[in-house]
């Protein structure tokens, strides 16, 4: 099912995607930055769970889950459609490395909107292909959040990659902060995804806030 063809079209995944994050070395732990995210204006959270067993993960995302309800942010899994079922969540995103979204279940696909990551042309254009609401591309910017084998991809790319990927959102991750967001949303990059901005940060909810207000204000 294509974005437009669910509730909230494109504009459901505009705006700020903070990826709550296990890595030990953030202050936070998921439920934290999830709430502060939600706090500060957040329109996605993702969980990303890379670290933690599945009971702990579940465990992170009802609480999520409850919080993004009362919010009316959207809930998202990094990788585990399974999961994202079994919390209700409101979609999935899948790496490279994970069932493609054409081999998902009927069930999960019937259930979740998909988001896809990128990182070049190939998959790029494979994800253009397939059956998925959002595009996520990068790192646009050096990141030491998570160790990704591909180099720094730069503004001029993620222009290209926007005009490419319509009529579907793209989303740009890696290494945004608040002082690059304007520039970022001046491509028409739909939205930014961000992990050690808010997971590091020594108030999240306070960061997620100017992230929120920076790529805001200069949104096309």
């Amino acid at each position: 099912m294509t974005a437009d063809a669910r509730a909230g079209g494109a504009e459901a995944f505009a705006g700020v995607h903070v990826l709550a994050d296990d890595d030990p070395r953030w202050p936070h732990d998921p439920v934290t930055q999830a709430r502060a995210a939600c706090a500060g204006g957040a329109a996605v959270v993702q969980l990303r769970s890379k670290h933690a067993t599945d009971r702990q993960t579940v465990a992170w995302g009802e609480e999520i889950r409850r919080i993004t309800r009362r919010t009316g942010v959207l809930l998202f899994v990094n990788d585990r459609f399974d999961l994202a079922l079994r919390l209700e969540a409101d979609g999935v995103h899948l790496g490279q490395t994970d069932l493609p979204p054409e081999r998902l279940p009927q069930a999960a696909r019937d259930r979740l909107r998909v988001g896809r990551s990128t990182h070049d042309d190939e998959e790029v254009g494979r994800a253009c292909r397939e059956p998925v609401d959002y595009v996520a591309f990068g790192p646009l910017f050096g990141t030491t959040s998570k160790s990704i084998a591909h180099s720094e991809r730069g503004l001029p790319k993620l222009r290209q990659v926007v005009e490419r990927v319509r009529p579907r959102p793209l989303i740009a991750i890696g290494g945004i902060d608040a002082a690059r967001a304007p520039e970022v949303a001046a491509t028409g990059a739909r939205g930014i995804a961000v992990i050690g901005a808010v997971a590091g940060a020594t108030d999240p909810e306070a960061a997620t806030r100017e992230l929120v207000q920076a790529f805001g204000r200069a949104r096309p």
